[in-house]
């Protein structure tokens, strides 16, 4: 069935198996807001909420771009620049996940659907921001890294301002991974006037700040650990995370980049569930039983 078809694509297309990066630190967020496992249908909303919301986003992303892709060899074989997927079927997907989000956040509290409106307007808007500053990276980190605060408020209806050191630790962790990431395109970035930290600094340079927003990462999970009074569980954690980093790190240098592939989206999944399974089971070693 054509419908089918166009589904199958579109979710190909936005590599909707990638929605694992942000979600382990949203469902952090949740238990710690709610002291050890929140309600399962909380835990099902919120899940909707992320997913549908990162759908609409790459969704969005890839309408946006779609002539600079069809311009890029490395990215000209994506549905839209392909002519394997309408501009019109992926403009209606957008739609439905958007509306979604705004379901799934009206079923969470009133606070979760009153700044839907704006989460959505961080995760789309984003496509724009590499036309005109070269720190669309961490505008990226950022559509990403509200997601803790938002399972944060879909738990309690209000916002701490502790949970926003994990917003900041997953804006720099995604930032410096998508640093690394735009290394493939600086020389079509540079001819085509488009902004990123490799275009502006070399790739020498961009190495260079993917490490210090990675190290920041790190010091904001450590700061994560001791505003919640966490344990030797959750240290542990984030001993795995930077271990983890370190080796993402050595797969590349300023002359090697050949390792700058699908593995490192898989090394990515990793680190998101790694820290959430230390952070959990701390939790839940702490929480007292009925």
């Amino acid at each position: 069935m054509p419908l089918l078809t166009d589904i199958k694509t579109t979710l190909e297309m936005i590599k909707w198996e990638h929605s694992i990066f942000a979600l382990p630190f949203a469902l952090c967020a949740a238990m710690l807001a709610a002291g050890g496992l929140p309600a399962a249908a909380k835990l099902g909303w919120i899940v909707l909420c992320m997913v549908s919301a990162r759908s609409a986003a790459m969704a969005f992303n890839r309408i946006a771009d779609a002539q600079i892709d069809a311009a890029n060899p490395r990215t000209a074989m994506r549905a839209i620049p392909a002519g394997s997927l309408s501009r019109k079927f992926a403009t209606v997907f957008v739609i439905v996940a958007c509306l979604l989000f705004v379901l799934g956040a009206a079923r969470l509290n009133r606070m979760t659907l009153y700044l839907s409106p704006v989460a959505l307007a961080v995760v789309l808007l984003y496509s724009y921001t590499k036309r005109f500053t070269r720190w669309s990276h961490l505008v990226l980190g950022f559509a990403l890294g509200i997601a803790p605060a938002a399972a944060w408020i879909a738990v309690r209806g209000s916002l701490d301002p502790r949970i926003l050191l994990l917003t900041a630790a997953v804006t720099f962790w995604v930032g410096g991974f998508d640093v690394l990431y735009a290394c493939q395109d600086i020389e079509f970035d540079r001819a085509h006037s488009l902004n990123s930290i490799p275009q502006a600094l070399g790739v020498r340079g961009a190495l260079a700040v993917a490490r210090i927003l990675h190290l920041l990462m790190l010091a904001l999970l450590v700061g994560l650990i001791v505003a919640f009074g966490l344990g030797k569980l959750a240290l542990a954690g984030v001993v795995v995370v930077a271990l983890l980093l370190l080796y993402e790190h050595s797969l590349v240098s300023a002359g090697d980049l050949s390792k700058l592939n699908a593995a490192f989206f898989t090394m990515n999944g990793v680190i998101a569930v790694v820290f959430f399974v230390f952070v959990a089971a701390d939790l839940l070693i702490r929480t007292p039983r009925p």
